[in-house]
C-alpha cells in the first residue's frame, strides 16, 4: 500500500518537474488525487466480492495569455513513468493552447498559500468489519456495499501554492429486506469505526424490518403530521443545494433558494446550515487554487455566504472563496435541535415516521417547491406507536414550508451521511444532519 508521505512525496517530484520544464511567461496548476480503497459487497449477508482499489492520477492545467488547457493524466506509480507522462501531457498542452480564444472569465489565485491536513484515524480491519456485519445479519436478507481506506487530495500551482489532504474513512450502505418485498434502508459511516455504534444502527434497522412485516397502509392524500429521519433530510438538502447556495446562479436569478437570498422569505430560525470543511473529508482547497474556510449559508433561517468559484468571481466582481466550478456544498452540517431521538415516536403521536425519500425534484423551483416519494421504512405512528407500513406516497411541498414554518423541533443526536459515489474515485461529499419533527407535510397520491 502506498502510504501517505510516499504520495505526497510523488506529488512534489511532479510539480518539481513542471516547475522545471515551464516556459516565462507560462503558468500551470496541477490537482492530485488518490486513494486506497477496500470494497466488498454483500448479498443475502453474504460476502459476493471483494477488492482493493489503489489508484492515483494528476488533473494539469497550462495558463498562457489568458489561455488555459486541461489535462487528466493517470499515474502509474512508478517515478520515471509518471515524469515521461507528465512531459508528454505538457508538451501536449502546448499544442493545444495556440488553438484556444482568451478566457474572459480565467482569474487565478496568486497567493503562494500552504495547507496541509492529515486526518490519519486507524481505520477498521476489513476483516473484523465483515465479521461484525455478517454476524449482524445472520438470518437477514441484507444487501450492502462496504468501502473504506484513505482518501488524498492536493493542489500545487507556479505561484508557489501547495496544499495536501489526507482523511481516512468507511461507509457501509446497506438494506434488509422483508419477505414480503418491503426493504429497510440504511448506512454507517465515519472515520472511526465503532463496534457499539454500528450494533445500535444495525438494531435499528432490524426492529423498522419487523415492522414491515405488518399489512400496507395506503393514506389518502392530505395533509399530515410527519419525522423526517437525516435521511430523508438529506435528500431535501442535497436537492436544495443544487444551485441553491451558487453565486452564478443567485447572480442569474435562476437558484432555487432565490427568495432567501433576496430576503422575500426565510426558513425557521431553528434552522442553520454551514459548509464546515474544518475537520471534514473534503479539503481545504478547491481544485481551482483557493483556500476554502467555513462558511454559514444559512443563519437562523437567514441567508448567510454564497457558494463563490473562481469564475464566478470574475464575471460578477465577487470574492472567491474556495468553491469549485459547480458551486454545490460537500461538507454540510445542520445545527442540532433538543430533540432527543429516544423521543421521537412520542413527540410525534399520531403522523407519519419518514426514514427515506426517493427521486426529488422541483414542483416549482422559484418557490423552492419540492416532490418526490417516499420509500423503504416508511411507518404510520398513533399515539407514540409504529402501527403499519405505509404504501409509497408522492408527496408536493414547500421547502419554506417544511423547514420553514412548519418546522417544529430538531433533534439533537445528528448522523454523519457520506456519499456512497464511487464513480471514477470514491467522493468526499458529507453531510452531518439532525431529523426534523414538522407539524404539516403534503401527501398528493
Amino acid at each position: 500500500m502506498t502510504t501517505a508521505l510516499s504520495q505526497v512525496e510523488q506529488f512534489k517530484a511532479l510539480v518539481g518537474e513542471l516547475r522545471a520544464a515551464l516556459r516565462a511567461p507560462e503558468q500551470f496548476t496541477a490537482s492530485y488525487a488518490a486513494e486506497t480503497s477496500a470494497f466488498v459487497r454483500f448479498n443475502h449477508a453474504k460476502v459476493r466480492q471483494a477488492g482493493e482499489v489503489q489508484q492515483a492520477s494528476i488533473g494539469l492545467k497550462l495558463i498562457h495569455d489568458g489561455r488555459h488547457a486541461d489535462l487528466h493524466i493517470t499515474l502509474a506509480g512508478d517515478p520515471g513513468v509518471d515524469r515521461q507522462r507528465v512531459a508528454e501531457g505538457l508538451a501536449q498542452l502546448r499544442e493545444t493552447l495556440p488553438l484556444l480564444a482568451p478566457d474572459p472569465y480565467l482569474l487565478l489565485n496568486h497567493n503562494g498559500w500552504q495547507s496541509k491536513n492529515l486526518q490519519d484515524h486507524p481505520l477498521p480491519d476489513t476483516a473484523q468489519a465483515v465479521a461484525e456485519i455478517t454476524r449482524a445479519a445472520e438470518g437477514l436478507d441484507l444487501v450492502g456495499f462496504y468501502a473504506a481506506g484513505p482518501i488524498s487530495r492536493g493542489f500545487a500551482s507556479s505561484s508557489g501554492a501547495f496544499g495536501w489532504h489526507q482523511a481516512n474513512s468507511f461507509n457501509f450502505d446497506f438494506s434488509l429486506f422483508h419477505a414480503n418485498g418491503q426493504a429497510v434502508k440504511a448506512s454507517y459511516a465515519g472515520h472511526q469505526w465503532s463496534s457499539a455504534d454500528f450494533a445500535k444502527r444495525f438494531e435499528q434497522a432490524r426492529q423498522q424490518l419487523e415492522h414491515l412485516g405488518r399489512p400496507l397502509l395506503t393514506l389518502a392524500p392530505g395533509h399530515y403530521r410527519a419525522y423526517l429521519a437525516p435521511a430523508a433530510m438529506d435528500e431535501i438538502v442535497g436537492l436544495l443545494s443544487w444551485g441553491g447556495f451558487s453565486a452564478q446562479s443567485i447572480a442569474s436569478k435562476s437558484s432555487p433558494l432565490q427568495r432567501l437570498f433576496a430576503g422575500d422569505s426565510a426558513f425557521s430560525p431553528l434552522l442553520s446550515l454551514d459548509e464546515q470543511v474544518s475537520g471534514s473529508l473534503s479539503p481545504a482547497f478547491s481544485g481551482e487554487g483557493y483556500p476554502r474556510s467555513d462558511l454559514a449559508l444559512i443563519v437562523a433561517g437567514r441567508a448567510g455566504a454564497q457558494l463563490v468559484s473562481s469564475r464566478s468571481a470574475a464575471e460578477y466582481g465577487l470574492t472567491a472563496n474556495g468553491a469549485d466550478g459547480g458551486e454545490s456544498p460537500n461538507a454540510l452540517n445542520m445545527a442540532a435541535g433538543d430533540l432527543p431521538e429516544a423521543e421521537v415516536l412520542k413527540q410525534l403521536g399520531t403522523g407519519l415516521y419518514i426514514s427515506n425519500l426517493w427521486y426529488l425534484n422541483y414542483s416549482d423551483q422559484p418557490a423552492a417547491r419540492l416532490t418526490g416519494l417516499t420509500r423503504f421504512a416508511t411507518f404510520w405512528v398513533e399515539n407514540g406507536e409504529i402501527q403499519a407500513p405505509v404504501s409509497t406516497m408522492r408527496f408536493d411541498d414547500s421547502a419554506y414550508s417544511l423547514l420553514g414554518s412548519q418546522l417544529e423541533a430538531l433533534t439533537r443526536e445528528r448522523e454523519l451521511i457520506l456519499s456512497a459515489s464511487t464513480y471514477n474515485q470514491r467522493a468526499t461529499a458529507s453531510a452531518w444532519l439532525p431529523g426534523a419533527l414538522v407539524k404539516r407535510l403534503t401527501l398528493t397520491l
